[in-house]
């Protein structure tokens, strides 16, 4: 006999139905989302559970790191750091600022540019083109302030020690060392006195700058005369001097180009212990300055068939200035 289902039964047989349904169509499409996930730590989350900030903090670590790589990329771009470095040369100061030639100077701006230069291992990148170039900026800022242009007119002084090379050789170390501490306690005392920069030593030498050629001489012939009182082993040294004025290319602490070069032959033009001085410094010594120093200017003479030293214009000529006592009778009277 055949019941029907009651109105209960039925509708119980009819929620069955459909839950079968939803979980096969939950099979065939997968499972819901967001309903669980995995959180960082592995552990299973409910909706409910996930931090709405974690998926924007992944996006932004991803944007990072691909700001991150293009800009790497655009660094060591070699059309980018040519770029920069054109863009220098319209600043003011030294374009090539940051080099070892240019960063040796005092100042600022040059320690920094060494701690940088340490710093930043690649040579090749915008940013540290960039970074120079405002090291270059301060730098011309601060010359400008001091009212001391990179690049003026001084005065140059190269010396060297009249038979020091063969004394050394005989002497040994030991007592070369201890002849150039002397020297140097002595002689360049007076130069610094005088507002003269020692730019650089060089063996039994020094290259040192003054503002003008009547400063330099007041301090190289108290320096000669100071080395009458040294003697090591025997040997007296005898100061030999050159002096030229110019316009040196200032680089960081030292001076180059073709003034420096014409002062060390003028240097080398001088006698044994002579004091010799090219006709652009002499042409700003008044005359009355020389006859108070009792110095007389007498033209340097080559020997027969030499040439003229490398270096020095054609047209340049050079002056031993010589103690009146130094003449010789028949010697020319000083006049230029």
């Amino acid at each position: 006999m055949d019941v029907e289902p009651s109105g209960l039964d039925a509708e119980s047989d009819g929620e069955y139905d459909t839950g079968i349904r939803k979980r096969r169509r939950g099979r065939t499409r997968g499972p819901a989302r967001h309903d669980s996930a995995l959180g960082s730590d592995g552990v299973e989350k409910t909706e409910d559970d996930i931090d709405p900030a974690e998926p924007t903090s992944r996006h932004i670590a991803s944007a990072s790191r691909t700001a991150g790589s293009w800009f790497r990329k655009m660094d060591r771009d070699p059309a980018v750091v040519a770029a920069v470095r054109r863009a220098r040369r319209s600043l003011p100061g030294d374009p090539y600022f940051g080099d070892p030639l240019s960063t040796s100077g005092f100042g600022g701006a040059s320690a920094v540019a060494r701690a940088a230069d340490r710093l930043v291992t690649d040579r090749d990148t915008a940013v540290r083109e960039f970074g120079f170039g405002a090291l270059q900026i301060w730098q011309a800022f601060t010359e400008k302030v001091s009212k001391q242009p990179a690049n003026r007119e001084v005065t140059l002084v190269f010396t060297d020690l009249v038979g020091f090379s063969g004394w050394a050789l005989e002497a040994g170390d030991e007592a070369t060392l201890k002849l150039l501490r002397r020297v140097a306690s002595v002689s360049e005392p007076p130069m610094l006195s005088a507002g003269g920069q020692v730019v650089k030593r060089m063996g039994d030498g020094i290259m040192a700058v003054f503002d003008d050629p009547v400063t330099a001489l007041r301090a190289v012939i108290p320096a000669r005369d100071a080395l009458k009182n040294v003697e090591i082993q025997g040997y007296t040294p005898v100061l030999r001097i050159g002096i030229h004025t110019g316009m040196p290319q200032r680089i960081g602490s030292d001076w180059l180009g073709v003034d420096v070069n014409i002062a060390a032959r003028v240097m080398e033009s001088a006698t044994k212990g002579g004091l010799a001085i090219s006709q652009p410094a002499l042409a700003k010594v008044p005359l009355v300055f020389l006859d108070h120093l009792g110095l007389t200017p007498t033209p340097v003479r080559r020997p027969l068939f030499s040439s003229r030293p490398a270096g020095v214009p054609e047209n340049m000529k050079m002056y031993l200035l010589e103690t009146r006592r130094e003449l010789p009778a028949s010697g020319d009277d000083g006049r230029i």
